[in-house]
């Protein structure tokens, strides 16, 4: 059994600032003896306008961000998933939203670029997002072994796509981890019960650690990061504001609960 921890924040549009707070909560999450810690989606940059985080991308394997991350796994020993990181892509004019993974040296042992792109406009609401204008998509589904088992990365608007975590699963995934910044109208309307839907119909943990509050331009978040087990309980979770949620992950637990209640050996049809 390994503990885990979310972080939740609040960030804004000063990466040093965003980091000091990061490094605060993640002191927090290894007192409470986390193994794994996840950071929100965009934990480093909320920026005034979406532009702004192009201006601060990194090249892979090199840069402030990237540094920051690699320091805290090695000088806690811990296993350390970074939200997201804006690196560069292949259009200049772009970022790749990359979830960023660390092992207990402070190595870089994977990273998931966001596949799915949030362009919506809300119902009732003025918000429009268009992530497609600043972000290229990944198209790389990605699971690692680690300390407490298979782990499937993804982001945010990626829990709407249940495909996705199927091809996680023929991978052998059993811990999803999901940083995310949900917006609060549709965190309101959708967030429990799809990352609980997501842990039910795969029977793995769900760790989601999300933005919560409201930020410098405009943009409220939905908070209530949670962990969640495979039969769909919630752990433990917090609703709004910065700070921590952790729990036990017990892959004996998810054995049993696979063995038991046999549903994925049940499956008739496969995604292409």
């Amino acid at each position: 059994m390994t503990n885990v921890a979310c972080i939740q924040m609040a960030s804004g549009p000063n990466v040093g600032a965003n980091l000091l707070e990061a490094e605060r909560l993640i002191n927090q999450a290894v007192r409470q003896e986390a193994g794994l810690v996840v950071l929100p989606e965009n934990f480093a940059i909320m920026g005034k306008s979406e532009r702004d985080k192009i201006d601060v991308r990194e090249v892979e394997g090199d840069g402030p961000i990237q540094e920051f991350l690699a320091e805290q796994a090695r000088r806690h020993g811990i296993w350390l998933v970074g939200g997201t990181v804006p690196l560069a892509a292949s259009d200049p004019g772009k970022i790749r939203a990359a979830c960023m993974v660390y092992d207990d040296t402070g190595q870089q042992v994977a990273r998931y670029d966001k596949i799915h792109l949030f362009d919506v406009d809300l119902v009732d609401s003025d918000e429009q997002y268009t992530e497609s204008e600043t972000i290229e998509p990944g198209d790389r589904v990605v699971v690692l072994d680690s300390p407490l088992g298979r782990i499937g990365l993804a982001v945010c608007y990626d829990l709407r796509f249940p495909e996705l975590f199927r091809q996680q699963l023929d991978a052998g995934m059993e811990v999803l981890v999901l940083p995310a910044a949900f917006t609060a109208i549709t965190g309101r309307a959708h967030w429990e019960v799809l990352v609980r839907a997501r842990a039910i119909e795969n029977l793995c943990y769900v760790v989601a650690a999300g933005q919560g509050g409201y930020h410098l331009n405009g943009r409220e978040t939905h908070g209530h990061s949670m962990i969640v087990d495979p039969w769909g309980i919630i752990l433990n979770s917090l609703a709004r504001g910065p700070g921590v949620v952790s729990a036990t992950i017990d892959l004996g637990r998810l054995e049993s609960a696979r063995r038991n209640f046999p549903s994925i050996e049940h499956r008739r049809l496969r995604c292409e």
